[in-house]
């Protein structure tokens, strides 16, 4: 009842079930004074569409951390001349005794309950509401269901002495479930008396009773002739249960496997026992004897075992017992025996250790079941995937992914899951993964970091989303992965490697996006969190990437966003500023970073007058001589000089330094620098630049925007003559080439800028007839 993570594209059903789901008030239903969900009363729906609705709805709450669950929405099935129920799968914590008691008129055909711990003996007697009609039912992991509450005194004084007992129901039993053929009691609580509660079940087809312990299964004859199917895992077995799982001669499938780490088993698999089974069970066409050790050899001599092209014939089987067989099986369980590393295995799926197909058989076996086998599982497939190459990605990649979805909480799984990812979703299987399947991996690392503030499932989450195009890949979930990244870097303990991918992350995902992305990431307390990381290193006189990678990332997260500048000034970053400066002077790329972010503050006016301060102002110009970083450092300090120089002399409120000197020395500086510089910048937007080119209050403003507009159309053309030429530069260099104020060498460079995107053009022109 898994279901895959597929790669086809959603059915419209799917999608129509989805949305109908996550807008219930604007489509199906509408809310009842303001709280209870309720049907609209012209809806009449078949069991196929409310199957799906009810078994999405548990995948969602289970899957998806932004859907929220409805405490009325299995009281919508409650009328089954409206709605129909016939296949419903219910998962976990997500349903409680009322959820089923709502839907009792319903005529259910198969019901699941898997591992819901909330359901207690209410629920027993909602059941026999679909004795009639059930033919499939699980109770797998419903360690409640047979728990009712009882309270001693009956009187509530007395209540607060003896609170409510849990005491074991023993008198229900399967009375009246005349169609009942399928039935899952898999980990039953100890104390129920399975013989007495199956013995009415006139025609049992299929039985699991997975971790029970039982000494005595004779009862199991009596469904010698209907029984097809049979799982005793984790059963420790004796020569009893043995003769009788041989009488049972209908069986097709029978696993008698076991987790070899669970406890001590007295038990030891035997070659009379294989071949009791073989001469017995003569429909067998699936056997799953997982984590047995073999008491005596039950292969056939090396020399001849390794003889001869691979064969699934049961005539060269490796294993001698299986030579009696009629024809292959179809599935065979050797996870974790020696038997699976045999050459000649008759059966067509096997699931072991051997190779990733063995390896990957068991994953899919086992995932529902038996997350401790899964975790082991997924741990050989993470060693293929590190050491070798993985021959079927995209079934692992599907399988990795529901394990994940399926055990969102349980450890082993999250951390050998999401390290397998790691190794799945790399640049060499790239080209093999379509949009839906990598974003369906970037949703279970999503819920891995959510719900495991573990160190291990973090880091491996983290570098996972390092294997995708950031920000474009993770842009549909933008808000969320910003979030949790956020999160984990505000943890007041954190771990040094995580730390440093959980800042290039964030730095990514604020390069290259759209304003309101970093307005709205920048509400989210990015710029604090940035801070508070530059803060720590500064305190430790640490100057390592994750410093560099913050100021980085501050520099791209205020480019033309002013809210988030604001912010930056706000939180004490110009001293954040000086304090680096002078904690690591020879630090080139930590300057560049950091005049990068000053340019961006720069460009808003109403914050300039925050910069006009004696301190920062002889900063910026003893920065203009820098060779930092070839020339970005001093070129980004020049840049911000400008912009305050283009607020004019009545804006100049300081004494020291004279406004006329540091003109003086920002002409120095721009006339230093090699027009062919190769660029550490990446301009989106020329409109900064290009605001201080029609003025005459500041010529060297206007020097250093041509310049800049000169460097980049001649290194960059392809990149920069479309920008200038699309946001208007070209009227706006020829009008400043008339300016009077507009010193000479500045319009001999206009003239070059504009000649070099004519040139450009009139090379891109498409001359083809």
């Amino acid at each position: 009842s898994l279901k895959m993570a597929s790669d086809s594209p959603e059915s419209l059903m799917t999608l129509c079930t989805d949305y109908c789901l996550r807008n219930l008030e604007g489509t199906l239903c509408y809310l009842l004074d303001n709280e209870t969900l309720r049907l609209h009363p012209d809806i009449f729906l078949p069991s196929e569409i409310c199957d799906k609705l009810v078994n999405e709805y548990v995948e969602l709450v289970k899957t998806d951390s932004i859907f929220e669950p409805h405490e009325s929405f299995f009281t919508l099935f409650s009328d089954p001349r409206s709605t129909r129920l016939a296949r419903i799968h219910l998962r976990e914590h997500i349903v409680q005794d009322q959820d089923l008691e709502a839907i009792r008129k319903q005529d259910l055909i198969e019901l699941y309950l898997t591992n819901c711990e909330k359901l207690t003996a209410k629920s027993l007697q909602t059941l026999v509401s679909f004795s009639h009609t059930l033919i499939s039912l699980s109770l797998f992991g419903c360690c409640n269901i047979f728990y009712e509450e009882e309270n001693p005194g009956g009187c509530e004084d007395d209540c607060l002495v003896n609170p409510t007992r849990q005491v074991l129901v023993k008198d229900f039993t399967f009375e009246g479930f005349s169609r009942l053929r399928i039935l899952n009691l898999g980990r039953l609580i100890e104390g129920v008396n399975v013989e007495t509660l199956l013995r009415p079940l006139a025609s049992l087809a299929a039985l699991d009773l997975s971790g029970i312990q039982l000494n005595d299964v004779g009862f199991l004859t009596q469904w010698k002739d209907s029984l097809v199917s049979l799982v005793l895992y984790n059963m420790d077995l004796s020569e009893e249960h043995i003769q009788v799982i041989a009488q049972l001669r209908k069986l097709r499938h029978l696993d008698i496997s076991r987790d070899h780490l669970s406890s001590y088993y007295k038990f030891k698999l035997t070659r009379r026992v294989l071949n009791l089974f073989v001469e017995n069970l003569v429909n067998l066409t699936s056997l799953d004897i997982s984590g047995h050790t073999m008491l005596e050899n039950c292969t056939i001599p090396s020399m001849e075992e390794k003889m001869g092209q691979t064969s699934i014939e049961p005539a060269k089987s490796s294993i001698a017992p299986f030579r009696g067989l009629k024809r292959p099986l179809q599935f065979l369980g050797l996870f974790e025996t020696s038997l699976c590393r045999l050459t000649h295995i008759p059966a067509y799926k096997v699931s072991g250790d051997k190779n990733e197909e063995q390896v990957l058989n068991a994953i899919e076996a086992y995932t529902e079941h038996r997350p401790e086998i899964t975790s082991r599982a997924i741990n050989l497939l993470f060693d293929i995937a590190r050491i070798e190459r993985c021959s079927q990605l995209l079934r692992a990649l599907q399988l990795v992914i529901t394990a994940l979805k399926c055990h969102k909480d349980d450890k082993n799984i999250q951390v050998t899951g999401s390290a397998a990812l790691f190794y799945l979703t790399n640049s060499e299987y790239r080209m093999e993964q379509s949009v839906k399947l990598r974003r369906q991996v970037i949703q279970v690392v999503l819920n891995g970091m959510e719900s495991y503030q573990e160190v291990t499932v973090q880091r491996n989450c983290c570098l996972t989303l390092c294997n995708f195009s950031i920000p474009e890949e993770l842009e549909f979930q933008y808000r969320r992965v910003n979030e949790l990244l956020l999160n984990i870097l505000n943890q007041s303990r954190q771990d040094e490697s995580i730390q440093r991918i959980a800042v290039h992350l964030c730095n990514a995902l604020v390069c290259q996006v759209d304003n309101d992305h970093k307005e709205a990431v920048g509400k989210m307390g990015f710029v604090m969190t940035m801070l508070k990381l530059i803060q720590k290193k500064l305190a430790d006189k640490t100057c390592d990437q994750v410093m560099e990678f913050s100021w980085s990332a501050l520099w791209n997260i205020t480019d033309e966003t002013p809210d988030n500048c604001e912010m930056f000034l706000n939180y004490s970053g110009m001293k954040l500023f000086l304090e680096c400066l002078k904690e690591f002077p020879e630090k080139q790329e930590l300057h560049r970073n950091m005049l990068g972010l000053l340019g961006n503050v720069a460009e808003v006016k109403e914050l300039r007058p925050q910069l006009m301060t004696s301190q920062f102002i002889s900063v910026f110009s003893n920065l203009l001589e820098s060779k930092a970083d070839g020339i970005e450092v001093s070129y980004n300090a020049c840049g911000v000089l400008s912009h305050i120089m283009f607020d004019g002399p009545e804006a100049w409120g300081i004494y020291e330094p004279h406004r006329e000197e540091v003109v003086k020395r920002m002409w120095a500086a721009i006339q230093s620098w090699d027009i062919n510089s190769r660029r550490n910048i990446n301009y989106r937007s020329f409109e900064p630049i290009l605001r201080l080119l029609p003025q005459g209050i500041s010529p060297v403003s206007q020097h250093w925007a041509t310049w800049a507009l000169y460097n980049l159309v001649s290194v960059y053309p392809d990149k920069y003559c479309p920008l200038l030429i699309k946001e208007g530069g070209i009227p706006l260099l020829k009008d400043m080439i008339k300016m009077a104020s507009a010193r000479q060498e500045t319009k001999e460079m206009a003239r070059k800028v504009i000649e070099h995107c004519s040139n450009f053009k009139e090379e891109n022109m498409d001359t083809s007839r």
